[in-house]
């Protein structure tokens, strides 16, 4: 008798043993883990992570960070850890987590617009995906590519078309810029490259004349009737004399492009640049800025008219007085002198 009970004593024990085990188990795996208030977080896992890079990252999110190392140990995490942008739900259990961060790599969208340069572009990438900016230069920059897609080093920035595109997190240099060209090719589709034939020019002139027109005015709805004065520049075998390819060539010169320059002075008229367009008849080897598709539009869909000329209204701020002869242009261009000069504007 003694000895039965001692035996039930032990397998009561036991129960309770193994009902506490399975609890802390079940705890652990199943119990809500999040310690942050927002409805959900983001986690970034570089290619080159390490567990230990995760539970550090992980950590701050999590109630209890031993826990979920332990299940993702069990669940055979730190030897299949991939890399990405992954969602971590506010009230998430260790399981649950795990299943995320192991499979579920979150596309974002990615933006870029009116870079100047593709030294900007690069910066302004790395701010958004896992490749570096030197990376990011080095694939846009590499000569064969160039040469294989028809681009040189001068119109190279005319392949990024500025928009909000869908990428991983992860993506790499090369991986980001062979995407740009497939994006690049599908903009300039059957109905883009007809205008650009009817207008006698190639898409990366189209992207070059289109950075002149957004450097010009900022108003979109302005931006066809400047267009066309170019273009009637162009057909009529004149200089183009635009004032921001002059700024561009003394930026280039002086290997400044945060530079300041309010006023095209006449001694800049004489800058010795392939980019100067009063010196150099044409449209320059490449775009001075990136142009977004408002702009290569403006250009493909140009305002019909005579005007050859056009000078900031000074009354009206932002868009511009047009003039089809040199006589009217001189007047327009007169009252803007006197009024820049009334401001104190000499650079």
């Amino acid at each position: 008798m003694y000895i039965k009970k001692i035996l039930l004593i032990i397998s009561l024990l036991g129960v309770i043993a193994g009902g506490v085990f399975v609890y802390k188990v079940y705890t652990a795996i199943f119990s809500p883990n999040t310690a942050f208030e927002n409805e959900k977080a983001y986690v970034y896992i570089a290619s080159d992570d390490r567990f230990s890079d995760v539970y550090e990252q992980l950590s701050p999110l999590l109630k209890n960070p031993e826990s979920f190392a332990d299940v993702a140990s069990k669940k055979g995490y730190p030897a299949n850890i991939k890399p990405g942008r992954f969602l971590v739900k506010k009230g998430m259990n260790n399981n649950e987590i795990v299943n995320s961060i192991r499979s579920r790599n979150i596309p974002m969208d990615i933006s870029f617009n009116n870079q100047e340069r593709l030294e900007n572009l690069a910066g302004r990438i790395a701010e958004q995906i896992e490749a570096d900016s030197l990376e990011l230069l080095t694939a846009f920059t590499d000569r064969e590519f160039l040469d294989q897609n028809g681009f040189n080093m001068e119109t190279a920035l005319g392949m990024y078309i500025p928009n909000t595109y869908e990428f991983f997190w992860n993506t790499g240099a090369e991986g980001f810029r062979d995407r740009m060209l497939k994006e690049y090719k599908r903009f300039w589709n059957e109905e883009r490259l007809s205008r650009a034939e009817a207008l006698n020019l190639d898409p990366s002139e189209i992207i070059a004349l289109a950075a002149i027109v957004q450097k010009e005015t900022a108003k979109v709805d302005e931006r066809p009737r400047v267009a066309g004065v170019y273009l009637n520049r162009i057909r009529k075998k004149m200089p183009l004399q635009a004032d921001p390819t002059v700024i561009y060539a003394l930026k280039k010169e002086a290997g400044d492009f945060n530079m300041v320059i309010k006023r095209v002075l006449n001694k800049d008229l004489q800058t010795d640049s392939p980019y100067n367009t009063y010196r150099n008849p044409g449209i320059p080897p490449g775009p001075i800025a990136m142009p977004d598709i408002s702009s290569i539009d403006a250009v493909l869909h140009a305002e019909s008219h005579n005007y050859l000329y056009f000078v900031a209204d000074t009354k009206n701020f932002g868009y511009h007085k047009f003039a089809r002869t040199l006589a009217e242009h001189n007047r327009n261009a007169r009252e803007y002198r006197q009024w820049i000069d009334s401001q104190g504007v000499n650079r």
